[in-house]
C-alpha cells in the first residue's frame, strides 16, 4: 500500500438507537414508548404530504422541469430539493387545522424532490425504448446514438411493461410514452431526513463517545399550534468501532420505526489516507461468482511485465447463500399463494372474501418479515466479505482492487432458478462495503470492465478450456490454469494495472477504467498471493470426560458429540475493533438499566 501522505474526507453512515429522552425546556424524562409515539405522528405528517405531493406532480411536466433543470424564467435550479420545489411552487398540503412548522415542510419537499430526480432518468429511458420498442414482435431496436443506450437489465424490465400495455391496448402503439403513462406514484417509506432542515428543527452534539439530538416534535396526532411542537433532547450511544476513529463531522441522522422503535440512520465524515493510483504495482481482481458471493486473485506489475501465481481466494459464505436460497423460495411461494388468494377472492361471495383477506393479509405480513430478514442476512454478508477481501489486499500490499462493472454484468446460462438466484445476491451492496473497508486502509476501489474476465485466458488472451466442467479453467497454450473465477480475478487485476493512468473519476460511484487493456501475465513460481485467514470452527456439544475405571464397575458408553456446524464459529476479532458492519451496536449494559427506568408502561 503505497500511502501518499495526503487524506481524504470520506462520508460513512452508521445507525444507532436512543437510550435516553427528555423535554429540553423542562428537563423531564420522556418514556421511550411515548418518544416513538410522538416521532411517529411527525412521520405520519411527512409521509401523508409527501405521497400527496408526488400524487400531484405525477405528470410529464414535471418530469420535463427536472431534465431541463432550469424554472420559468431559464434560471438553473439549484441542488437543494427544498429550495428547488420553493422556487417551482411545489408546495405540500396538510389536514385542515394541523399546524406543520416551516422546517418540517422542507423535510417533505426535499424528500420528494429527491425522488422525483431519481426518477427523471427512468422517464427519458423509457421514452427512448417505447420509441424504439416494435409491438408485434414485442422487442426493440438498436440504439443509433449514444445517448439512447440503457442498460440491458433495465431495457428487459421497461419491455416487458411495454409489452403488457400493448396487450391492453390491442397492439396500438403510442407515439412517446412516459414514465407516467406505465408506472404509478412511487411508494414512499415513513422517514424523515433532518439533513434537510436547519438548527431550528434539530441540531446534533457528540461529546464522549454520547450523541445528543435535540428535535421538535409534535405532542398530539394534528398539532393546531406551534406550542404543541416541544424540542426533545435524544441521546444514544456512539457505537465502539468509531471511537477512535478521525471523525472530523457528525451530520444530522434521519429518523426511522421499525419493530424495535426508534432508529437513528447516521453519517459522518473522517479523514482517510489516499493512495497513489498511477504508482501502484500490486491489484487484487475480485470475480462475482454464481457459486458464491465471490473470489479474488492477485496480480503483480514487475519491470519484467506482469506476474502472478495463478492462486486464489474464494469467499466462504459460512451457509449464508443457502439460507438467503431458502429464504428467497419461502418468500415466492408466499407472493404466489397471496396472488392466488387475492385472484379467488376477486370473485367470492362477501363472507368467503373476508376470510381470503385476512389469510392474504397474514401471508403479506409473512412475506415482509421474510423480506426483513434477507436484507439483514445479504448486510451481513456484504460486510464480511469486504472485511476478508480488504484483509486479504492489505496482506498482498496491493494498492488498488479490482470489481466487475455491476452495469454490465448479467447472468445467463444457469437456468431460470439460479439466474434468478444469482441476479438477487448483494454485489452492489458488497461493493459498497468494501469501498468503505478498503478506504479506511487507503486502497482504491476501481470498476473495470468485465466481459470476458472468466472465459479469456490472461497470458494469451485466448478463450479457456474447460476440462473439469464449468468451474474449471485451463489454457492449452500457455500451460496454465485453475480455478475459472481465480482465472478472472487475475484478468481483473490485470485490467486495473493495465488502465491505471486512464481512470475516469464519477461522482458517487466507483472510478472505472473503460477499456480493457491487454498484456501477457506471466505464471511464477514463488507465491505472490497471501494465505486467507480461515475461522476455526467449535463444538455445539463437548464429549464427556472420561472417567477413570474401577475395578469390577462396568464403564458407561460414552457417545462423542456430533461435529461443530458451520454456523457456530470463532470469529477472529478485526483490526482497530471494526467488527465489519456500520451498525455495531454497542453494549447494552449502561443503557439497559436507564432504559428500564424511563421507558413508559
Amino acid at each position: 500500500m503505497a500511502d501518499t501522505g495526503f487524506t481524504a474526507l470520506r462520508q460513512f453512515s452508521f445507525t444507532t438507537r436512543p437510550y435516553l429522552a427528555v423535554d429540553d425546556a423542562t428537563g423531564a424524562p420522556i418514556g421511550l414508548d411515548d418518544l416513538d409515539v410522538r416521532v411517529g405522528w411527525m412521520l405520519d405528517l411527512i409521509s401523508g404530504a409527501e405521497a400527496h405531493l408526488l400524487s400531484r406532480l405525477w405528470q410529464p411536466a414535471t418530469f420535463d422541469v427536472l431534465v431541463a433543470g432550469c424554472d420559468s424564467r431559464g434560471r438553473k435550479l439549484p441542488m437543494q430539493g427544498h429550495v428547488a420545489a420553493a422556487r417551482l411552487g411545489w408546495t405540500p398540503h396538510y389536514p385542515d387545522g394541523v399546524y406543520v412548522p416551516s422546517r418540517v415542510t422542507r423535510v417533505v419537499t426535499a424528500q420528494a424532490v429527491g425522488t422525483l430526480r431519481a426518477l427523471a432518468y427512468r422517464d427519458t429511458a423509457i421514452t427512448a425504448l417505447s420509441a424504439r420498442f416494435d409491438p408485434a414482435t414485442g422487442r426493440i431496436a438498436a440504439p443509433t446514438t449514444a445517448a439512447e443506450y440503457v442498460p440491458c437489465g433495465y431495457a428487459r424490465g421497461v419491455v416487458r411493461q411495454l409489452t403488457a400495455r400493448s396487450h391492453r391496448t390491442a397492439g396500438v402503439a403510442a407515439e412517446r410514452l412516459r414514465i407516467t403513462d406505465v408506472q404509478a406514484p412511487p411508494q414512499t417509506s415513513a422517514m424523515a431526513r433532518l439533513s434537510a432542515a436547519d438548527r431550528q428543527l434539530a441540531h446534533i452534539t457528540v461529546t464522549d463517545a454520547v450523541m445528543t439530538l435535540t428535535v421538535t416534535l409534535p405532542t398530539t396526532p394534528a398539532p393546531e399550534g406551534r406550542a404543541q411542537w416541544r424540542r426533545v433532547r435524544v441521546t444514544a450511544a456512539i457505537p465502539p468501532h468509531l471511537h477512535a476513529r478521525p471523525i472530523s463531522e457528525w451530520h444530522l441522522p434521519t429518523l426511522h420505526l421499525d419493530h424495535r422503535g426508534l432508529l437513528l440512520r447516521c453519517a459522518a465524515n473522517e479523514a482517510v489516507p489516499v493512495a497513489d493510483m498511477r504508482s501502484g504495482t500490486t491489484a487484487v481482481g475480485v470475480d462475482w461468482s454464481p457459486s458464491t458471493l465471490g473470489a479474488a486473485a492477485v496480480a503483480t506489475e514487475t519491470p519484467d511485465g506482469l506476474v502472478s501465481d495463478y492462486r486464489g481466494f474464494t469467499y466462504d459464505d459460512r451457509g449464508l447463500g443457502a439460507k438467503l436460497a431458502r429464504l428467497q423460495t419461502e418468500g415466492q411461494m408466499l407472493h404466489r399463494k397471496a396472488a392466488r388468494l387475492t385472484r379467488l377472492a376477486a370473485t367470492a361471495p362477501p363472507e368467503v372474501r373476508a376470510e381470503l383477506e385476512a389469510k392474504i393479509a397474514v401471508l403479506d405480513e409473512h412475506r415482509t418479515a421474510v423480506g426483513a430478514k434477507r436484507g439483514k442476512i445479504n448486510r451481513e454478508l456484504a460486510f464480511h466479505f469486504a472485511r476478508q477481501a480488504t484483509d486479504y489486499a492489505v496482506d498482498a500490499q496491493a494498492q488498488l482492487i479490482a470489481v466487475e462493472d455491476l452495469t454490465t454484468l448479467e447472468t445467463r446460462g444457469h437456468g431460470h432458478v439460479n439466474n434468478n438466484r444469482a441476479a438477487q445476491s448483494a454485489r452492489r451492496q458488497a461493493v459498497v462495503a468494501l469501498a468503505h473497508t478498503a478506504a479506511e486502509v487507503g486502497i482504491t476501489v476501481v470498476s473495470v470492465p468485465a466481459r470476458g474476465s472468466s472465459a479469456l485466458c490472461p497470458g494469451c488472451d485466448e478463450p479457456l478450456a474447460r476440462p473439469g466442467g464449468y468451474h474449471d479453467a485451463w489454457c492449452t497454450r500457455c500451460k496454465v490454469g485453475g480455478n475459472r473465477d481465480h482465472i478472472a480475478g487475475v484478468n481483473l487485476a490485470k485490467r486495473a494495472l493495465l488502465g491505471k493512468n486512464n481512470v475516469t473519476p464519477r461522482r458517487g460511484q466507483l472510478p472505472a477504467i473503460r477499456v480493457a487493456e491487454h498484456a501477457p501475465v506471466r505464471q511464477c513460481r514463488h507465491k505472490k498471493s497471501p494465505t486467507p485467514r480461515r475461522p476455526r470452527h467449535r463444538r455445539v456439544r463437548h464429549s464427556l470426560p472420561i472417567a477413570p475405571q474401577r475395578m469390577g464397575v462396568t464403564p458407561k458408553q460414552h457417545v462423542p458429540a456430533p461435529q461443530a456446524s458451520v454456523w457456530d464459529t470463532v470469529k477472529p476479532v478485526p483490526p482497530h475493533g471494526d467488527a465489519g458492519s456500520r451498525d455495531t451496536r454497542p453494549s447494552p449494559t449502561p443503557a439497559t438499566q436507564v432504559v428500564d427506568s424511563v421507558r413508559s408502561t
